[in-house]
């Protein structure tokens, strides 16, 4: 577990003092500066515990603790200063986000006590952020398996959806888009509870009742409310829910959010997803991007421009990679595989996707289903790179 702590203090003095009396209980790196502070968190931190001294010549304690919390914000700030006046106080906290505030000269047992207290504080912060993270990544992995097991074409409809939506971030250098790509991952998460005859009416282009019409309508709201509950998703789910939303205010959820005021991961993943359907039908990105742009009032604008220059439709379409194809036996598919091809019952019932990565959840169906029914064979894979 992590207990370094980074002292900053601009004389030499000082900081000999802390590593001859601390440095038997505790990992210390000193730094005579701000600047210097600075270099020592990119090098090498992150550090349980940052001390600095207030008055600092170029820049001070508030200031570097400021900058310290951007670049390492798990790590638990101290402030030791002679400069025992309120204003510093407020401003430590406030602005460096300070853990505690301690007066110079400070008696070694009490700086100890605060460091200890503080080292307990930063296992604290980073054993419940793992905790969050680890809980947050298998709940997506569970649902994304649950999606490619029970509704295929949905999850390779969210893989796909996945990934022009990491294009269309990457060619506008945005940053933090995690929840983007995770909000088009699961656009299609609702459809798990659609009962199965309803979804190939649907994608048969049959007639729908309006109870069935109903349901499809309502599949961003299900959706969201399935992501809602889990912690730190509140963002990705209401991208979910506006999915549909036309850019005048129009089409589910039938309320008055209009125009900039939709979620802008809704208005690129309408963009893109209704580019995605029209190029199912057979057109080109161009072709379909020229339709979109006689539908007024649909889309927002800005996104509809940019997603002309994101994937440069009007430039001629460079040489696909070629990709080597692998026939394997079920009994050689391991966990990574990417299919290349469908993967069907002998009757011919769809069970994964073309270009589904192959998780513990489906290698199991796979034998599950060859157990019962039979699966074709070979099953086309990628060629894993030695």
């Amino acid at each position: 577990m992590n207990s370094k702590i980074l002292f900053v203090d601009d004389e030499p003095n000082v900081l000999d003092a802390y590593q001859r009396s601390l440095r038997k209980r505790f990992s210390i790196d000193t730094a005579l500066s701000g600047d210097l502070a600075l270099t020592l968190l990119s090098q090498k931190g992150p550090y349980a515990v940052i001390v600095a001294d207030m008055q600092m010549p170029g820049m001070n304690g508030v200031e570097f603790l400021t900058q310290a919390r951007q670049r390492s914000p798990d790590s638990v700030r101290l402030m030791l200063t002679g400069n025992a006046d309120q204003k510093t106080a407020v401003e430590a906290v406030n602005k460096g986000h300070v853990y505690q505030f301690l007066n110079k000269p400070c008696p070694p047992e009490m700086l100890i006590l605060a460091l200890d207290n503080s080292i307990r504080q930063y296992q604290l912060i980073t054993a419940e952020r793992e905790l969050l993270e680890k809980t947050l990544n298998g709940s997506i992995n569970m649902m994304t398996g649950i999606l490619a097991s029970a509704e295929p074409l949905s999850f390779g409809r969210g893989e796909r959806l996945r990934d022009y939506m990491r294009a269309f971030t990457r060619s506008l250098n945005m940053t933090q888009t995690w929840e983007l790509e995770l909000a088009a991952m699961l656009s299609q998460i609702g459809f798990v509870t659609v009962p199965q005859r309803v979804v190939e009416k649907m994608r048969r282009d049959a007639e729908l009742t309006q109870a069935e019409r109903d349901v499809l309508a309502r599949m961003p709201e299900i959706g969201a409310n399935l992501l809602a509950n889990i912690p730190r998703l509140e963002t990705v789910a209401r991208i979910v829910l506006y999915q549909n939303k036309n850019y005048n205010g129009s089409g589910f959820p039938a309320d008055s959010i209009v125009g900039d005021e939709i979620p802008i991961g809704s208005r690129i993943l309408k963009v893109l997803s209704e580019m995605m359907e029209l190029e199912s039908t057979g057109l080109t990105k161009a072709k379909a991007l020229e339709q979109m742009q006689t539908r007024t009032g649909r889309y927002d604008p800005q996104v509809l421009d940019s997603t002309f220059a994101c994937f440069d439709v009007y430039l001629t379409a460079p040489t696909a990679v070629k990709v080597a194809i692998k026939a394997i036996l079920l009994k050689e598919l391991t966990i990574g595989h990417i299919l290349s091809s469908n993967v069907e019952t002998k009757d011919g019932v769809l069970i994964v996707c073309a270009g589904t990565k192959v998780s513990q959840m489906a290698l199991e169906k796979l034998r599950n289903f060859d157990q019962i029914q039979g699966i074709k064979e070979p099953i086309h894979v990628q060629a894993q790179e030695c």
